[in-house]
């Protein structure tokens, strides 16, 4: 990569994070079984950040790695699910950051510090249920993939209630929006770049109870 281009491109991302979003939208949206609780295996791991989802460790909440059919192609990312024991009714909440590949559908790998809080660790498995419950979010946010510029873009929702469904994004000038599909890795791709801006971005959550608009 030549100095210039570098330089272009740490301008374009210093745009983004000074304002390129001419709007930001965050609607809800029913879909899916995310209100439905879910039964399966409880487990735990030892986790340490740097999960499927991409997601930086939080100090603040709980983690988990959610089993591949739930995972759902990242969109369980990010978002926070109540456990419990089945055997002793004991809960906890926990941010789910990363995918267990080796899980049944229903069954929850939850991180070492997770598992402690409902079951002693020597027990290894145990029977639980889950469901979706809203994150304690101060407000959501976009952060675009190291690399970004206005021919290629990665981006990613952080700080959300619910699991996220969908980003769109359109020129700020109008027209319609464009759907961009997700990776595994938890960040929605704009192949051919999203062109110099500004945007305006739609985000759609599976099962928040809130619509948050800013622009």
């Amino acid at each position: 990569m030549t100095s210039r281009l570098a330089a272009q491109r740490r301008a374009f991302l210093s745009l983004l994070v000074g304002g390129l979003l001419a709007g930001l939208q965050l609607t809800a949206a029913a879909q899916g079984n995310y209100q439905q609780t879910h039964t399966g295996q409880g487990t735990f791991y030892g986790y340490g950040g740097g999960g499927n989802c991409s997601l930086p460790k939080p100090t603040d909440i709980l983690t988990a790695a959610m089993n591949t059919a739930d995972y759902n192609t990242a969109q369980a990312c990010g978002a926070c699910i109540e456990v419990t024991n089945l055997n002793t009714q004991q809960k906890v909440v926990a941010r789910v950051d990363d995918r267990c590949p080796e899980c049944a559908p229903g069954d929850v790998d939850l991180s070492q510090e997770a598992f402690a809080k409902i079951s002693p660790i020597e027990a290894g498995r145990i029977p639980i249920s889950w469901r979706y419950v809203s994150c304690n979010a101060r407000s959501a946010k976009l952060f675009f993939k190291e690399g970004s510029s206005q021919w290629w873009a990665g981006v990613q929702v952080r700080d959300h209630a619910g699991p996220v469904a969908s980003l769109e994004y359109r020129p700020s000038s109008g027209g319609a929006f464009t759907t961009l599909g997700r990776e595994m890795y938890n960040y929605f791709i704009a192949p051919s770049g999203m062109g110099p801006g500004p945007y305006d971005i739609r985000i759609t959550e599976s099962s928040a109870s809130r619509c948050w608009p800013r622009t």
